[in-house]
């Protein structure tokens, strides 16, 4: 056990000193004053120390602790000089008292610690107890007048700057001058002032750490936040709840008898229940926050906390809750809340009822445009607490409020909510757990929160709008790719229709005849089943097809118009993997447009080339060209023609999306007047090229046969059975 209550009182101010001295060593020494404090500081610590030593082993000597007395006093008077000297400075001070203060002070110090040195040194005791005891009294008087005369002599702006230092110098030297001078009326020092200086000089510290901290203006990063006090005054209000019940739970055991514990237990079963219900009470949380936010705060909102969870509310992209809703709590909970409604502007131009919490609504719940409401709010920038509206309407310039939200039960406040400065939405919040007193904070912050919802709505808003119109757009894409085969079609069908009276019983029209529909349903089958799956890719069609056998039977198919086209050259067998509809589309397609470009007497030459496991099909004309902003911008863009209204622009943009698909691409270089050349790279199949053979085999397994199933279908410009 510690010997008396001396030991902890003077090392509790040996320690707290020792605190204050790191902060002022580290941060504040800057100043002579606070080079001066920093020295009674130290001063102070040895002098504890020393008094908590002598306490525990009996060292150091008296001596020893009367010098360390002295020397304490001497630093916290150097101290007052320093302040002094700043009000020298400012020639507060007149010239007599700064004399005699010096003389006063020099005299009398350079005299107890001359006689302290020489009983210590020589064991020369030159004067009494009662003598010292006067010393210090007088030291302490001396100290009492040097705070008087720099409190009366400072500035008026300047005395906060050394308030709580003056304070606290003036009570050190108060408290010993009352020990001294009650020792010399008995004594002896009293035990009641000696174990409590050590406390009180302690208690001391406080001050002087706020006066230095607010003096540099450089105050400590600390801060307790609303959060912090909420949950630790929680804690304090239940700790003392459960004191109070384990009391009155030892009178009901004391007093009740034998049914002492069985009450007891009762008591603290349902005490405890109690307890939990008011923990998870929102009602009492929003009072007691309130509470908090009125009486230990400068603001009532930590707006580091609001911005960061509205923020992480509203950038959610998920449609749950959807975020008209969360819109609503984000207002509700600014005012302790958690029921509202929120009107948005339609494409009408009124205001409807988007969502809505925990409010029961009216049936009719459309805001006219030109209702009263709306135009308060086009001029002024108002919240409307309902309240004060009942109370006194002159405040609102009698405005009408609408049905939508005067029939609604518990509306409080109608709230803005502007995009620009267009009224895009009106919010309606209901009334709060707890009373909640409205001012200037509180508006600011909802019409900020209400104006960064309302661009995160109107934002939402124009996706969903955005969405639409590219659901349209792709439809009306899809009927225009239906329309282009579509052409075919009919132009086939109607070549059909128009020969079909002068050859009816031609055999060999009958049998074409049969084979041109049957080609024909085929491909409208394929539009309807592609219409109906989008998404879904004609890959699983693809088959090894030979590229050269397929061309060759194109070029025949398109010999009779003109220019004839033309292949370069003898090719190989060239074997790739592809649908024989699709591409035999598409390429036609390119030699068509081909021709269409040319004149009569111009060329169209294809040529087949194989490099690095591709092959480059090459089809050059000699007709009008495009130039290079055409081929740059529009060539493969949908809509986009050189034939004006005869073209629909698609049969390009399909070409090079479906060789896109085979893993190929497809070229363009062009020059007005001169001509065009397409180049379409297609990947070769993962399998030995066999050379090109004229014998009855190849040809029937190549082009023979794709010449064999051709049609009328295939020819959109049939001469054969037309006179």
């Amino acid at each position: 056990m510690l010997p008396d209550l001396s030991v902890i009182s003077h090392g509790a101010a040996a320690a707290v000193f020792t605190i204050l001295a790191l902060l002022v060593g580290t941060r504040y020494l800057r100043r002579d004053i606070d080079r001066a404090l920093f020295l009674a500081i130290i001063v102070t610590i040895l002098w504890a120390s020393a008094l908590v030593t002598q306490s525990i082993w009996g060292q150091p000597s008296f001596f020893i602790r009367y010098l360390l007395e002295l020397l304490r006093d001497t630093a916290w008077i150097l101290l007052l000089f320093a302040m002094l000297r700043d009000i020298f400075r400012q020639g507060r001070l007149s010239g007599q008292i700064k004399k005699f203060l010096g003389i006063a002070t020099v005299v009398l110090l350079a005299t107890l610690l001359a006689l302290g040195s020489l009983e210590f040194i020589f064991s020369l005791a030159l004067v009494d107890g009662k003598t010292k005891l006067i010393g210090q009294i007088a030291l302490s008087i001396l100290g009492l007048s040097l705070v008087e005369q720099i409190w009366r002599n400072a500035p008026a702006f300047g005395r906060s700057s050394m308030k709580y230092l003056c304070i606290g110098t003036a009570t050190i030297f108060a408290f010993d001058f009352f020990m001294y001078a009650d020792a010399l009326l008995f004594g002896s020092i009293a035990d009641s002032f000696w174990n409590a200086r050590g406390f009180v000089n302690a208690a001391l510290v406080p001050l002087f750490a706020i006066n230095v901290v607010n003096t540099r203006k450089q105050p400590i990063d600390f801060q307790l936040s609303r959060s912090a006090v909420f949950h630790a005054g929680t804690l304090i209000l239940a700790g003392v709840y459960l004191l109070l019940l384990s009391i009155s739970g030892y009178y009901v055991r004391t007093l009740g008898g034998n049914w002492g514990e069985a009450l007891q237990v009762l008591l603290s079963v349902v005490a405890v229940v109690f307890l939990v219900m008011l923990v998870l009470s929102r009602r009492l949380r929003a009072k007691l926050m309130v509470l908090i936010s009125q009486n230990f705060f400068d603001y009532k909102y930590d707006y580091r906390e609001e911005w960061l969870n509205m923020t992480k509310v509203l950038s959610d992209l998920s449609d749950e809750p959807p975020l008209p809703l969360r819109a609503i709590r984000i207002l509700a909970g600014l005012v302790e809340s958690n029921a509202g409604a929120i009107w948005l502007k339609s494409e009408q131009g009124s205001y409807a009822l988007k969502e809505s919490a925990n409010l029961a609504t009216p049936r009719y719940t459309i805001i006219d445009e030109d209702s009263d409401l709306v135009r308060f709010f086009v001029d002024k920038e108002w919240i409307i607490n309902l309240d004060e509206y009942k109370a006194d309407p002159v405040r609102y310039n009698l405005l009408e409020i609408p049905d939508a939200i005067s029939r609604t039960p518990d509306a409080w406040l109608v709230i803005p909510l502007y995009l620009g400065n267009e009224l895009y939405g009106i919010a309606m919040i209901g009334h709060p757990y707890a009373r909640v007193d409205l001012n200037w904070e509180n508006f600011d912050l909802i019409k900020v929160v209400a104006r960064q919802t309302c661009n995160l709505l109107a934002q939402a808003d124009s996706q969903n709008r955005l969405s639409r119109a590219m659901q349209f757009e792709a439809v009306s894409k899809a009927s225009a790719f239906m329309v282009h085969d579509l052409k075919t079609v009919i132009a086939q069908l109607s070549l059909l229709v128009n020969n079909a009276q002068k050859h009816r019983n031609n055999p060999a029209f009958i049998e074409d005849m049969i084979k041109t529909t049957d080609h024909a349903v085929s491909k409208m089958t394929n539009l309807v089943e592609h219409i109906r799956k989008p998404g879904e890719e004609a890959d699983n069609d693809s088959k090894s097809l030979d590229l050269t056998s397929l061309v060759s039977s194109l070029l025949e198919h398109y010999n009779r118009q003109l220019p004839l086209p033309k292949l370069e050259g003898n090719p190989q067998r060239i074997m790739i993997k592809a649908d024989s509809e699709q591409l035999r589309s598409v390429l036609g397609h390119l030699i068509q447009n081909a021709q269409d470009a040319t004149p009569p007497d111009g060329e169209v030459t294809l040529s087949l080339k194989i490099a690095k496991g591709n092959v480059v099909l090459f089809i050059q004309d000699t007709g009008c060209g495009m130039t290079e902003d055409f081929i740059g911008s529009r060539l493969f863009k949908p809509f986009e023609s050189t034939k004006g209204l005869t073209g629909m622009g698609i049969g390009a943009y399909q070409a090079r999306e479906y060789i896109q698909r085979l893993g190929g691409t497809i070229d363009a270089t062009s020059e007005p007047g001169i001509g065009s050349c397409f180049s379409i790279r297609i990947p070769l199949m993962d399998e030995p090229i066999h050379s090109h053979t004229n014998d009855a085999d190849g040809e029937s397994g190549g082009g023979g046969e794709i010449e064999e199933n051709r049609s009328i279908s295939d020819n959109p410009n049939p001469q054969e059975f037309v006179n």
